[in-house]
Formats: C-alpha cells, sequence, structure tokens
C-alpha cells in the first residue's frame, strides 16, 4: 500500500473479534457519512465476515475490495484489505475461539504496521475479545502490550477512557487488585499525569486540567486509612506542578468523578482500573472511547467489550465506536497540521 496526500487522515481499520459485534460495528462505520466525512477508511479483515457484518447491521457498503499484496490508494469510497483468513461459518456467535483471536489479531498487526510505515495516521478496532486472544497469543496480556510488542518500540503507554469533555486515565490497569498498592510509585503517578498531560495536548486541551485520585478511604483519613496519599501521592502532583502541569489532588476517589462532571477536570488520573472504569461507564456506556495513548500515532476502540450476547441481532450501539473513529481523526488532522 503507497502513502497518500489528502486533506483527510487516513484510518486504519481492524475487524474486532469475530464472534461479537466487532463485524457489524464496522460495516455501520463504513456506512456512517459523519465518519466518511472525517476520514479516509482502510478496514482490515475478510471480506466475507464484513459481508456477514453488513448483513446482520443492514447496510449496504460501497466500498474498494483489494487483497494484501495490492497498491491502495484510500479515496472517495472506503477501501477493505481482504486478508481472506476467515470463513465466517467456521466461527460460532458469542463463543470465544482460537481461531477468533487469531483473526482480531492479524487484523490489528496489519493495521499497526500500516501507521507504523507512514500509510495510516491513525488505528482503530472494533471490539477485541481477550479470552480469544489469549488462545490464540497466550502472552497477550492487553493492548498497549501488544502494540509494543508489534511496533518493537518502548515508550510511556496507556489506555485512556473518554467520554464528550472528560477523560479517564490510570497508574495501574490489568493487574489484580491485591498487587495495586505495591505498584504505587511517585515516578509511576508522575508520568502518568505527564503523559495525560501530553495527550490532553495532542487532542487539542491547550491548558489541560487534571484531578489525581486518592488510593484508600477518603484520602487515607490524615494516615487513619493508609499513607500513600501523603508519601507517595502528593509528592508526585507537586512536582507535576512545579513542571507547568495543572494537576490537583489527591482527592477521595468517591468525590473526584463528581468534580470532574461539574466542570472541574479535563481528566481523572485513578490508581488502579475499576476505580475509573466504574464511574465512567455509569457516565456513558454506549459513547465511551478508549484511547491507546503515547505511541506515535492514536490508537482508538470503543470502551466496550465484544457483546457477545447480542452478537449477530443487528442491535448492538454504534455510537462508542463512531466516536472512537471521530477522535483518532481529530487527533491525526492536529498531528498532520501541527
Amino acid at each position: 500500500m503507497s502513502a497518500v496526500a489528502s486533506n483527510q487522515p487516513v484510518i486504519a481499520l481492524a475487524i474486532g473479534d469475530p464472534a461479537g459485534v466487532g463485524p457489524e460495528l464496522a460495516a455501520r462505520l463504513l456506512a456512517d457519512p459523519d465518519v466518511r466525512a472525517a476520514a479516509s477508511l482502510v478496514v482490515v479483515g475478510d471480506r466475507r465476515v464484513l459481508a456477514r457484518g453488513a448483513a446482520d447491521s443492514g447496510v449496504t457498503l460501497d466500498i474498494d475490495v483489494r487483497g494484501p499484496d495490492e497498491d491502495i490508494v484510500p479515496g472517495a469510497r472506503p477501501v477493505l484489505i481482504d486478508l481472506g483468513h476467515l470463513d465466517p461459518a467456521t466461527i460460532a456467535r458469542g463463543v470465544a475461539a482460537a481461531a477468533g483471536g487469531r483473526f482480531a489479531l492479524a487484523n490489528f498487526s496489519t493495521c499497526l504496521k500500516l501507521a507504523a510505515a507512514g500509510k495510516a495516521q491513525a488505528v482503530c478496532f472494533t471490539p477485541f475479545n481477550k479470552a480469544a486472544m489469549r488462545l490464540a497469543h497466550p502472552s497477550y496480556d492487553d493492548e498497549v502490550g501488544y502494540t509494543h510488542e508489534i511496533l518493537g518500540i518502548d515508550c510511556p503507554a496507556k489506555e485512556f477512557n473518554i467520554l464528550e469533555g472528560l477523560w479517564n486515565a490510570r497508574v495501574t490497569s490489568h493487574v489484580p487488585l491485591s498487587q495495586v498498592a505495591g505498584l504505587i510509585t511517585t515516578e509511576g503517578v508522575l508520568e502518568n499525569i505527564r503523559l495525560t498531560h501530553g495527550s490532553l495536548r495532542d487532542a487539542g486541551f491547550a491548558a489541560p486540567r487534571i484531578g489525581v485520585a486518592a488510593l484508600n478511604p477518603h484520602a487515607g483519613d490524615g494516615g487513619n486509612f493508609g499513607h500513600e496519599e501523603a508519601a507517595i501521592i502528593a509528592p508526585a502532583v507537586e512536582q507535576a506542578r512545579q513542571e507547568g502541569i495543572d494537576a490537583q489532588g489527591p482527592f477521595p476517589s468517591d468525590t473526584v468523578f463528581v468534580r470532574a462532571t461539574r466542570g472541574a477536570f479535563d481528566a481523572v488520573l485513578t490508581m488502579y482500573h475499576d476505580q475509573g472504569q466504574i464511574a465512567m461507564k455509569l457516565i456513558g456506556f454506549d459513547s465511551g472511547v478508549t484511547l491507546l495513548g503515547g505511541f506515535p500515532f492514536p490508537i482508538c476502540t470503543p470502551s466496550h467489550g465484544s457483546a457477545y450476547d447480542i452478537a449477530g441481532k443487528g442491535i448492538a450501539n454504534p455510537g462508542a465506536s463512531k466516536a472512537a473513529v471521530l477522535l483518532a481523526a481529530k487527533m491525526a488532522s492536529q498531528h498532520q497540521h501541527s
């Protein structure tokens, strides 16, 4: 595939788990006029899987289908790179399978390589299923680790969960809760404040405001419920402020999102996965976006999962997938013009 010159950013879109709602969401994105106005889409997958997704979602696709070795120039119509690697008849809906994991990983790795080669300015993917991914790739932990592996780079990168006007970052992610306290360090908190600040700037926030959550109940209650706030988190916040970053906290985690939703912060940095995920999904489950921030290009996906329970029914809400593509397009455009 050759690089293109266009006012629109090129987004490489990987079709996610074929046993879930990923194919029908991909089809809806390809047919969405707002998405097509924002970006030139190059979707990677199997034409048979995408065709089943289009049938499930009731959309008619107008796309340019090419093989993986063909020279492709995105234009008025979206492009499908047909890897020809999965017959959907061999995949049971709603069941995690190694074949489904291999399909999604092949699509994702192809998209990452396109962006790394400068042939796309951003990567998006419809939902993966981690169980299927691990069946296919036992060392698979999450998308951040896999992206590092495929790109062969070592850079600070994290997941951000995003709703309109509000971001959530976290210091620790996919680790057991019993390990969290031991993984919270001043340098780790500071690094994530910096990464959050930089990613917000990349997304167009001129002066990001970051609220930092405590680890313990009532922010430790002056040491009665833990010392991490005073000994670890507060020094990181102070160092960030000395660097010119508008960071505040630590605030009790049961009130920091209340402050944020009332406009006090652009982002909340939490200490562990569900501390932020629960709040964000309650605020807006069907419109949340996950951004993999810190890589050379934006990588976005809907925050919800593969929704095995409704796969093939044509009722999957495309709102979060659309928001993911539009955010990726916005960030890619800003990077092109910066």
